[in-house]
């Protein structure tokens, strides 16, 4: 497979714009299309579809799947055989397979490769990819990936990336309602709150979420995780009771700190 030169990013927000920064930086050529964006340092182009004309490698960080599908609709306006599409979005499995296939039917690969860190990892290029999807356009893709990724794994066909990140969300999302739980435990009970986070720093309870304050992000997806958590395990036909909880833990946090509901979440 032919090494991969020319990178297209469709949407340019808080993490398609630091990747893409990060491509340039190691010398890839960049294309981009949003249509929030006019200005980046790097081309930027009015479709997905023109996007994917000028590209070997075409990297989806797009909100939600309904925005998802939109994107391969447009790609799919003009099929480029053996163009590769990696889904860095966090969406439900079964719509990364179902991508696949419609991709695949045209010649095209799907790869699926949801990112995790946040921000702030977008920005120091240290993000984290729980990836999936053809072997072999995986490898290709490696260097451009490790272009924004300090830690790139693979974890089977597509959709087993999203499967990686939805686990992931869920127990970011259950420690956050720990430690929100328990932080207010200790103030009630005449604790200092800022000098017990350190302390629990140092202990067993210690956890990313609580060590990098995870909850001052906004926690903008919060719903949607848990949403596609829950979902997913009703088709299983699994039950999930802490999950569940969580939601409305998330919830009920969110409210308290005057947080609203994500663009397009309703």
């Amino acid at each position: 497979m032919s090494a991969i030169q020319n990178v297209g990013i469709v949407g340019l927000g808080k993490m398609g714009l630091p990747m893409a920064k990060h491509l340039l930086a190691k010398g890839f050529k960049v294309t981009g299309c949003d249509p929030a964006v006019r200005s980046a340092g790097f081309e930027i182009l009015g479709s997905a579809r023109e996007v994917a004309k000028v590209s070997d490698l075409v990297i989806v960080v797009v909100g939600f799947d309904h925005e998802v599908e939109a994107v391969v609709t447009g790609i799919l306006e003009a099929p480029r055989k053996g163009l590769i599409v990696a889904l860095a979005s966090t969406v439900a499995p079964r719509t990364a397979i179902r991508m696949a296939k419609r991709l695949a039917d045209s010649g095209m690969i799907l790869l699926d490769i949801p990112l995790a860190r946040g921000e702030a990892a977008a920005i120091s290029g240290k993000l984290l990819i729980y990836g999936a999807g053809d072997e072999k356009a995986f490898a290709a893709c490696r260097p451009a990936f490790g272009a924004f990724a300090s830690d790139i794994f693979h974890l089977g066909a597509a959709g087993a990336g999203q499967v990686g990140k939805m686990v992931n969300n869920l127990l970011l999302w259950a420690c956050i309602s720990a430690n929100d739980e328990g932080l207010r435990l200790g103030e009630a009970l005449g604790v200092d709150p800022a000098k017990l986070r350190e302390a629990l720093a140092h202990g067993s309870g210690q956890n990313w979420a609580m060590d990098n304050r995870a909850e001052d992000s906004g926690m903008p997806w919060a719903e949607k995780d848990m949403g596609i958590v829950l979902h997913e395990a009703d088709l299983a036909r699994l039950s999930l009771p802490l999950s569940g909880a969580v939601k409305e833990v998330i919830k009920g946090l969110k409210i308290r700190m005057g947080l609203g509901l994500p663009r397009g979440s309703d």
